[in-house]
């Protein structure tokens, strides 16, 4: 059996501070994961631990995208590895519990495209309708097949994963998501969503945009004081 690749200093660093990051902007509390692709067969996912615990010294586990999980790897990120598997675009995958998508999704809701920061995501966005924890490979390609070719899915009182191009985008999606879920709610709540305007799909493509540092911009935001940010190495 081959050796598993090494992360390296600098991925293992990123991850921490997305993890940590998830953590201050209240994605995650006790439970959540988050992980990167290293190559086509292995990614890396956190520490086992409460991500806002994640310390410097708290490097994460390289996990086959084949095969059985490694001793102290959470069970959940079964789901890492179907969507890796399926998904060659995919860099990055964050499992988080984001407070206002979870309270939608009780009630078979995913946010709608109503502001900019919903248009970065399908429409509708995927829902996994069942709120049981993710314990089987059955469940996880479930999922991973209800995903589809989508950035997001919510899973039915039962938090969100994030699928992106790398750990950044990955994490500012996810704070992008909660937000649009955050105006649905608001929009819902006033008694407007019939009369309430969606994004057309022509407004939505040309609004969800990389140029003007969008996505690096969020992530310095995201980052900003961790105690990681800006080393080297």
């Amino acid at each position: 059996m081959s050796a598993l690749p090494l992360a390296s200093p600098a991925q293992q660093r990123t991850l921490r501070m997305a993890a940590r990051a998830l953590a201050r902007a209240g994605l995650v509390h006790a439970y959540g994961h988050c992980s990167l692709r290293l190559d086509e067969g292995h990614f890396l996912v956190c520490a086992a631990k409460p991500m806002a615990m994640i310390g410097a010294a708290d490097d994460g586990a390289v996990v086959p995208v084949e095969g059985p999980l490694p001793e102290g790897v959470l069970g959940e990120v079964r789901i890492h590895q179907q969507i890796y598997r399926r998904r060659a675009d995919v860099g990055a995958i964050i499992r988080s519990m984001p407070p206002v998508a979870m309270s939608l999704s009780t009630s078979g809701c995913t946010p709608a495209r109503r502001h900019g920061m919903g248009s970065y995501f399908a429409s509708p966005i995927a829902l996994w309708d069942d709120p049981q924890l993710i314990r089987t490979d059955a469940q996880a390609q479930g999922l991973a097949e209800t995903l589809g070719a989508g950035n997001a899915i919510a899973m039915r009182g039962n938090g969100v994963v994030i699928a992106a191009a790398d750990i950044e985008r990955a994490v500012v999606l996810n704070w992008y998501l909660e937000d649009a879920a955050r105006v649905e709610l608001h929009v819902r709540s006033a008694g407007m969503a019939a009369q309430g305007k969606t994004l057309s799909e022509q407004e939505a493509a040309l609004r969800a945009t990389d140029a003007g540092r969008i996505f690096e911009r969020m992530w310095d935001y995201l980052t900003h004081g961790d105690p990681e940010a800006g080393l080297a190495g």
